[in-house]
């Protein structure tokens, strides 16, 4: 038996030997992972900044930390109340039976973690998993190797090796914990990966949740205040330097505004990151291979006919893997830039004559995980709405949906399926076991054979009804 199939016996075990666990259980392990976070902070944030080879600990506080740490105090906050069973009504038929849902651990769930935010897309599943009662094994990065090692310590220093593992390995290590028989299975990650893992989980019928990702527009709409969605825009895209899989893909703007944004967009970079060069608060690029990738697409479009224009008058250090931030004009949607997620701060622009010129584009495409929107005017932003899908919307802003604990997050279509998030992350790694209690006097009977008269005119009567 392998390590792998050893770890989840482990957990499958425990969990069928306390397979509903009591709140004070639960809160226990979430206050747990709460002391890790907090007496850890300094040692995670500068375990991903050696693993990105500049991450600034300001970012990894405010996007991984801080938010990890909300997860938990809601889950805390809320969790009893989502573990009580929810009275529903029985049909009028059937009364005075009743009917409940019983939220329900589904047992032993696998987490597979990115290597872009390795913290929050480890912490905050695990928070829902916790919460709902399951058991837990999580498959860190290989490219955050310094990271996942010394999460793996942590873990092992704050839980029972029966309550949560982590597994560290390379890829075929995480083909075989996709392979695994979980009770439930959440990646984040790629599309393409995203089909492997699928295909993984069918062999053993586990359900997923993919958190893909795709290309996240962004619309300026005609009535955009247009220096702050620029920098909204901006901040959107470059923190941890355009490695995020809501940031904004590309903006969609009225073609009349394409050398205002332009402006803006240079004067955001501007007081966002001043000296880019010498900044250490912006990013760099997490591997060799990724900002290979990323400037092969920058040479590919400009080769093509794009024109590359800088928003900071910094050059490329391949040694630092530091990538500025360029606008990309003219570009065309065979262009591999316009074809792959980006996941890095090049940022196309793509120009509309009108506002259901921009909406056909996004419709043409494959459903987004996110889709920023710019506009002032009520019926305009409700038209987007209406006529746009994609996995979470924030209007006015960039990224913030995913902030919000009362709101799921999650793709559609090729951006993913499935959500979580407080108690949409609770659903998600619990069975909702369906409960009917019967009366001892009901009239259901009126419904046994022999099917007599009486069992005529009950039909016809449920027929007219139905």
């Amino acid at each position: 038996m392998s390590d792998l199939d050893t770890s989840l016996r482990r957990l499958r075990e425990a969990q069928a030997r306390d397979p509903l666990p009591d709140w004070p259980a639960r809160a226990e392990r979430l206050r747990a992972l709460e002391r890790l976070l907090r007496s850890h902070r300094d040692g995670i944030a500068a375990a991903i900044h050696a693993d990105f080879g500049n991450r600034p600990t300001e970012e990894t506080e405010l996007l991984e930390i801080f938010p990890s740490l909300s997860a938990v105090r809601h889950a805390l906050r809320h969790g009893r109340r989502w573990m009580q069973p929810k009275r529903r009504f029985a049909d009028l038929l059937f009364l005075p039976a009743r009917t409940e849902l019983h939220p329900q651990p589904r047992g032993v769930a696998g987490i597979i973690v990115p290597w872009n935010y390795p913290l929050y897309l480890a912490a905050g599943p695990l928070v829902d998993a916790l919460a709902a009662g399951n058991r837990v094994m999580l498959k860190m990065s290989e490219y955050t190797p310094r990271f996942s090692a010394l999460f793996a310590e942590l873990i092992a220093r704050y839980f029972r090796n029966d309550e949560v593992q982590v597994i560290n390995g390379d890829a075929s290590v995480g083909q075989a914990f996709a392979a695994l028989p979980f009770d439930h299975l959440l990646f984040t990650g790629s599309t393409a990966v995203g089909h492997h893992v699928m295909r993984a989980a069918a062999a053993n019928l586990t359900p997923v949740t993919l958190e893909l990702g795709g290309k996240s527009p962004a619309i300026l709409g005609p009535g955009a205040r247009m220096e702050q969605a620029a920098e909204r825009i901006l901040f959107g895209k470059l923190v941890n330097a355009g490695q995020t899989c809501i940031a904004p893909d590309y903006v969609l703007l009225p073609r009349a505004q394409m050398a205002a944004f332009a402006a803006a967009a240079r004067a955001a970079v501007a007081r966002l990151y001043p000296d880019l060069a010498r900044n250490t608060q912006y990013a760099s690029i997490a591997t060799d291979r990724h900002y290979a990738r990323l400037s092969a697409l920058r040479d590919d479009a400009e080769a093509a006919g794009a024109s590359v224009e800088s928003l900071s008058g910094a050059v490329p250090d391949a040694a630092r893997r530091l990538l500025p931030p360029v606008l990309l004009a003219n570009v065309r949607d065979d262009m591999a830039v316009m074809q792959e997620e980006i996941f890095g701060p090049l940022l196309p622009l793509v120009p509309y004559d009108t506002l259901d010129e921009a909406i056909a584009y996004v419709d043409a495409h494959a459903h987004p995980l996110a889709l920023y929107l710019f506009e002032t005017d009520p019926s305009l932003i409700d038209r987007v709405l209406a006529r746009t899908r994609a996995g979470g919307v924030t209007v006015n802003d960039t990224l913030y949906h995913i902030a919000q604990h009362e709101l799921p997050f999650g793709g559609v279509g090729a951006s993913g399926m499935g959500g979580y998030h407080g108690e949409a992350g609770f659903r998600t790694f619990s069975h909702l076991k369906p409960v009917f209690r019967q009366a001892r006097w009901n009239g259901a009977g009126l419904l046994n054979p022999p099917y007599g008269a009486r069992f005529r005119r009950m039909l016809d009567l449920l027929l007219r009804r139905g």
